[in-house]
């Protein structure tokens, strides 16, 4: 196995720069390591790597040229299928939209073309970003590189995996309820969700558009800052994009440190329902962060008990209305039944054959709940609900610099323990839908391994909105202060694939 692959992007970007390594080489390494784990491990749907080589290419002659680059050029990086691209397919994981090619790129996906950034391929997700394991989506999950018995999180898995198993050492996700941190957990990766506006959501295909938002997945917390430094930024085509500057990330992740901050412990997010194995890793890392010189305070926030009630309520209405786009007229699958058909039933028999069984149960669940005599009932006391959570981060805020939990409450389980039971499969998120709900930021690092398992857990830490860099300040110097303990990196504690 070449050593490239096992270098993060910071790494990369120096050894880039002083002309140790051509990009091409970068480029190709990732590729072998694609031909050596791709099946065991199923990260991508689709492939472009004749496209990135192309791009690794340019960056060598221009490099050679003597001409300015920036700060990622050269560096290889996959992105989740639910993204638009020209030059792959974008299916978002369900078969309404195999082999649909879109007539535009993302803005991230932009970004990223910019920064010429060579873009391995497409990864996979739950259908529509519709799960939490990765098993909803409609061409087969993707798998864990820590154990391929087990789930590599969802409905970003695609992301985390490639991450993990080395065939990337960048990737975007998208987090809705938690599609990036909880992935990031159960993979030993990190995982960042922005402040929601951010990173521009146009090309981004929606789920619940209040909800979603776009981020980087990498190795380490430096690599994410350079990517959310690359991708984030206003949008004018997204009407919900940020137009004040966050700052530098890579700034924040570089001064990294826990001195003097105020971390709140949230009340409800530990404790009862939490692995064991989850509170010894995260108890730990409480006293670690105690020792840096940071002060720990509990905080309450009472409405969380009701956050993926709540949630579970928003997410389907807003997915019903935005996948009721496909409907057989305008892109995607067309299933026309025998006879002279109507354009209901053509539109019916094309969504029964196109979606999955998770997106017709949140979209039955939506459509009900913005139903006459129902709206007020559900999907308004979801609002309400929501509006509390948000007072409750406002006033743990107001005691607490950033706040902390664990990321998820279980590591990776196996495949198919939870397909049977949509609600256990839902309560997987319970840590990271609160910040969805109140589109603050959030980060998950990983802080070691459960003793039950020998599998990884994640530590969650929340900022208030526009703040995303204290989470990298923080996650950096936690980081740093673990790597340290450990004498080695989380990725150099995880197994070999076959043919690696």
């Amino acid at each position: 196995m070449s050593e490239l692959i096992r270098k993060n992007a910071s790494e990369l970007v120096q050894m880039l720069a002083k002309g140790e390594v051509s990009s091409v080489e970068v480029t190709q390494a990732h590729i072998d390591q694609i031909s050596k784990v791709g099946d065991a491990v199923h990260s991508f749907l689709h492939l472009t790597t004749e496209n990135a080589l192309a791009v690794a290419k340019e960056v060598d002659r221009r490099r050679a040229a003597g001409e300015s680059l920036p700060a990622l050029a050269g560096v290889p990086i996959a992105v989740k299928d639910n993204l638009t691209t020209t030059d792959a397919p974008t299916t978002a994981g369900s078969k309404i939209l195999e082999g649909w090619i879109a007539p535009y790129d993302a803005t991230v996906v932009t970004k990223l073309r910019q920064e010429m950034m060579p873009i391995l391929g497409k990864t996979n997700l739950d259908e529509f970003a519709m799960g939490s394991s990765t098993e909803f989506s409609a061409y087969g999950p993707s798998k864990n590189p820590w154990d391929l018995t087990r789930i590599p999180g969802g409905s970003g898995g695609g992301s985390s995996s490639v991450v993990s198993s080395f065939q990337s050492p960048l990737a975007i996700g998208s987090d809705t309820g938690g599609s990036i941190r909880f992935p990031g957990a159960v993979t030993g990766t990190v995982g960042i969700k922005p402040t929601y506006g951010a990173v521009s959501r146009y090309g981004l295909i929606a789920l619940a558009s209040s909800l979603d938002q776009v981020g980087p997945v990498a190795r380490n917390v430096l690599d994410a800052a350079l990517l959310q430094d690359v991708i984030g930024g206003y949008d004018p085509r997204d009407s919900t994009s940020l137009k004040d500057s966050l700052g530098s990330m890579v700034e924040a992740a570089k001064s990294g440190s826990l001195k003097g901050k105020k971390v709140g412990v949230i009340k409800q997010l530990s404790g009862a329902g939490f692995q064991q194995g989850v509170q010894n890793r995260f108890a730990e890392a409480l006293k670690i962060i105690t020792d840096a010189g940071a002060e720990i305070v509990e905080v309450d926030c009472p409405s969380f008990e009701y956050a993926i009630d709540a949630y579970y309520l928003i997410l389907p209405a807003e997915a019903s209305s935005n996948l009721a786009k496909f409907d057989s007229v305008r892109f995607g699958m067309r299933v026309t039944p025998e006879g002279n058909p109507t354009i209901e039933r053509v539109m019916a028999a094309t969504r029964e054959a196109g979606f999955g069984p998770e997106v017709k149960r949140r979209i039955i669940l939506g459509t009900y709940a913005l139903s006459a005599g129902s709206f007020d009932k559900f999907y308004g006391a979801a609002l309400k609900v929501r509006t509390l959570i948000q007072r409750d981060f406002d006033a743990a805020f107001a005691k607490a610099d950033v706040l902390v939990s664990p990321t998820a409450p279980t590591t990776a389980f196996k495949f198919g323990e939870k397909v049977a039971d949509p609600l256990a499969m839902y309560l997987n998120d319970i840590a990271t839908i609160p910040a969805n709900l109140a589109g603050i930021p959030g980060i998950s690092v990983p802080i070691g391994l459960a003793d039950e398992d020998n599998l990884p857990v994640g530590i969650q830490f929340l900022a208030p909105a526009h703040k995303d860099a204290a989470l990298y300040e923080v996650g950096a110097a936690l980081e740093g202060i673990l790597e340290g303990i450990w004498g080695k990196r989380m990725m150099d504690f995880a197994p070999k694939l076959e043919g690696n």
